[in-house]
C-alpha cells in the first residue's frame, strides 16, 4: 500500500486572476450589449426588416383564420353531404356566427338563437301563428324544438340525431339545419351568394362569409388529411 500523500493540484487561474477578469468582463459585456442593442435598433426601422416581421405577423393570423375545431369537421361533412352544399361553406357560417361556438352567449340581442344563430321563426317556421317582425317570435319553449311542429309550420329546423328533438341548441342539430336553409336558398344548386344573403340579409356578410369559405377551400384537402 502507498501511503504517500497526493500532492493538491494548484488550480490553473488563481482567485485573484478571477477576481480580475470578472471585473475586466463586466464593462466589456456592457459594450457588447450596448452595441447590439443599438445596432438592432437601427436596423429594424429598415424595409426588409419591417418586411419579415409584417410576413410572420400574417402568416400567424392567416394560420389562425383557417384553424377548425377538427370535431366539427365531420358534422359539417355529413351535413354537407346530406343537403349537397360544400362542407367549407357551413365551416364559414359556424366562424362568422359564433366563432365555432366560443361565443359567451349563443343568443343574440335580436334573439337568433344557437350555434349557427337562427331567428325562432326561421327555425319553427314563419307560418307559426306568433311570427312577425325580424323573426323573434312568442313560439313555445316546447314548440321550438317539436319536429312536428316545426314540419307543421316549414321551418329549417333538424333532428339531425334522432332523438326526437330539433335543437338549435345541439350542435348537430344547428348544423343540420343550416345546411338544410343554405340547400334551400339556392347553395345546392351552387347560388352561393344569394344563400347566404337569405341567411342573413346583408352584403357585408356576404363578403365576410365568402372570405372565410374560399381561404377553407384553398385548405380543405390539408383540414380533412389532418382528420381522417
Amino acid at each position: 500500500m502507498n501511503n504517500k500523500k497526493k500532492k493538491k493540484k494548484k488550480p490553473i487561474i488563481s482567485p485573484g486572476v478571477k477576481l480580475f477578469l470578472i471585473i475586466l468582463l463586466i464593462p466589456i459585456s456592457i459594450t457588447v450589449y450596448s452595441l447590439v442593442f443599438f445596432t438592432w435598433d437601427n436596423i429594424k426601422n429598415f424595409s426588409i426588416i419591417q418586411n419579415l416581421a409584417q410576413s410572420e405577423s400574417v402568416k400567424n393570423q392567416q394560420e389562425s383564420i383557417l384553424q377548425i375545431p377538427e370535431d366539427y369537421i365531420p358534422i359539417y361533412l355529413s351535413a354537407a353531404e346530406t343537403y349537397h352544399i360544400p362542407w367549407t361553406l357551413l365551416a364559414a357560417h359556424h366562424r362568422v356566427e359564433t366563432r365555432f361556438s366560443t361565443m359567451k352567449s349563443l343568443v343574440s340581442p335580436v334573439g337568433a338563437e344557437g350555434h349557427m344563430q337562427f331567428m325562432p321563426c326561421t327555425f319553427v317556421g314563419w307560418s307559426h301563428p306568433t311570427c312577425s317582425g325580424l323573426g323573434e317570435g312568442d313560439i313555445p319553449e316546447a314548440e321550438k324544438t317539436n319536429p312536428k311542429i316545426i314540419k307543421k309550420y316549414g321551418g329549417y329546423g333538424i333532428d339531425a340525431n334522432g332523438d326526437g328533438v330539433a335543437d338549435p341548441f345541439d350542435i348537430e342539430d344547428a348544423i343540420y339545419s343550416a345546411a338544410n336553409y343554405l340547400s334551400q336558398s339556392g347553395a345546392s344548386n351552387g347560388e352561393l351568394e344569394k344563400a347566404i344573403f337569405n341567411y342573413n340579409h346583408s352584403e357585408e356578410y356576404v363578403d365576410d362569409i365568402l372570405y372565410y369559405y374560399y381561404q377553407y377551400e384553398e385548405v380543405s384537402e390539408d383540414l380533412l388529411q389532418s382528420v381522417f
